[in-house]
């Protein structure tokens, strides 16, 4: 038998479960949610679901490349 709470037909969640808020566009950088869009999901009608899944690739561009990180101050030997 089986259970039928979690065979609803609803848009599942974009999580990739690299949960990290990019500091200036404050968008999760693995699933390019809000933050309120990420606290609401469970909330949202479906129709608002779609939209925002449809809007998640243009957010893309909306982070900004780090320069250097660890790699590089490792290369610099900082």
């Amino acid at each position: 038998m089986t259970d039928k709470i979690w065979k609803r037909d609803e848009i599942e969640s974009p999580c990739i479960k690299v949960c990290v808020v990019h500091p200036e566009a404050r968008i999760c950088t693995g699933c390019l949610r809000s933050i309120d869009e990420i606290a609401g999901w469970g909330r949202m009608a479906p129709e608002e679901r779609r939209r925002i899944m449809q809007e998640l690739p243009t957010r893309k561009g909306a982070l900004t490349k780090r320069r250097g990180g660890r790699k590089t101050r490792l290369k610099r030997g900082g």
